[in-house]
């Protein structure tokens, strides 16, 4: 069992251009889709494709429109009342892959929504293998949520408590690293920048590690940092790995990163390597980029050829 705790979920609308997004201008769309999204839906959607189990917890009020798209998603979830709705993202993605996001920021969620979202993800983590906190905090709630939501299931579980993946940026991400209790973090270069407070090119791969190799493993365990084209970096204690994606047609950029955890998480879950747990991140990520919207990929969707890893130092 894999658990996946989505704190601000969206519904994800993507509309698809047939040329470049030209500001000021009014163009037609080509085609859009609706996807029941956020990180931890995301991740979850991909587990679920794969034929493993995981639930999903989240936020959500009765009769929201956003539970349809969710069951039809077919993800099982772990529904927590809340009086607010889910918010809409949009994404607006030309032919060449380049997407434009707007994102709103989401229910407000009182104190006792709050804790009653901590005592969900403690509960479903019972016998979990890992435990995915990923996304940016609704409105009401600390930055260090997810280290109240962690530090929740470690003194409820002990020795038996899952493995812990965090995926967000910001002051959240911030809060969980000068924690140190993740297992496992997964920014994105331009998120690691930030988190760290200074400048860097996701091309220069050796000046990423630096960063990444500042916070593992004294702040946490192990960083997967997603670079884009340039594919992914494992940073962990037993060194640095990086892997480069087969080529693809770029479709949309959207939920690529939260594909990448997935794939990751799933090699992990069957006892892969280090190797293959990063190569199987960099192929979600390149199927993920290869479909429209925040489609999950599937174990078919996972691109051919050659994902080469080598170490880095």
């Amino acid at each position: 069992m894999i658990v996946t705790l989505t704190a601000n979920p969206s519904l994800d609308r993507t509309i698809m251009l047939p040329a470049p997004l030209q500001v000021g201008d009014v163009q037609s769309a080509a085609s859009a889709r609706e996807d029941a999204g956020g990180k931890g839906i995301n991740v979850a959607r991909a587990i679920i494709a794969a034929g493993e189990e995981c639930l999903a917890v989240l936020p959500l009020a009765s009769g929201d429109p956003f539970d349809a798209a969710l069951r039809a998603a077919d993800v099982d979830a772990q529904r927590v009342p809340i009086r607010g709705n889910i918010r809409a993202n949009i994404a607006i993605t030309d032919p060449a892959g380049v997407t434009t996001k707007l994102n709103l920021p989401g229910a407000e969620l009182s104190s006792e929504e709050a804790a009653a979202v901590v005592d969900a993800v403690v509960a479903a983590s019972a016998g979990a293998r890992w435990l995915v906190l990923a996304g940016s905090l609704p409105p009401g709630v600390a930055d260090d949520f997810y280290v109240q939501v962690l530090s929740a299931v470690r003194q409820a579980h002990g020795a038996d408590a899952p493995l812990v993946a965090v995926d967000t940026s910001g002051p959240a991400l911030a809060a969980v690293v000068a924690d140190g209790g993740a297992d496992l973090i997964k920014p994105n270069d331009d998120e690691l920048a930030e988190l760290a407070g200074v400048s860097l090119d996701g091309d220069d791969v050796h000046a990423v590690l630096d960063v990444a190799r500042a916070l593992v493993p004294s702040r946490v365990r192990a960083a997967l940092v997603t670079l884009g084209a340039r594919g992914a970096l494992l940073v962990d204690g037993d060194g640095a790995l990086l892997a480069t994606p087969p080529p693809i047609q770029v479709v949309s950029t959207v939920g690529a990163g939260d594909s990448s955890l997935a794939g990751y998480v799933l090699a992990a879950t069957r006892g892969d390597t280090r190797e293959e747990r990063l190569r199987l991140a960099v192929r979600y990520g390149a199927a993920a980029a290869s479909l429209p919207g925040t489609k999950a990929p599937r174990p078919a969707d996972l691109p051919p050829g050659d994902v080469p890893v080598t170490p880095v130092g």
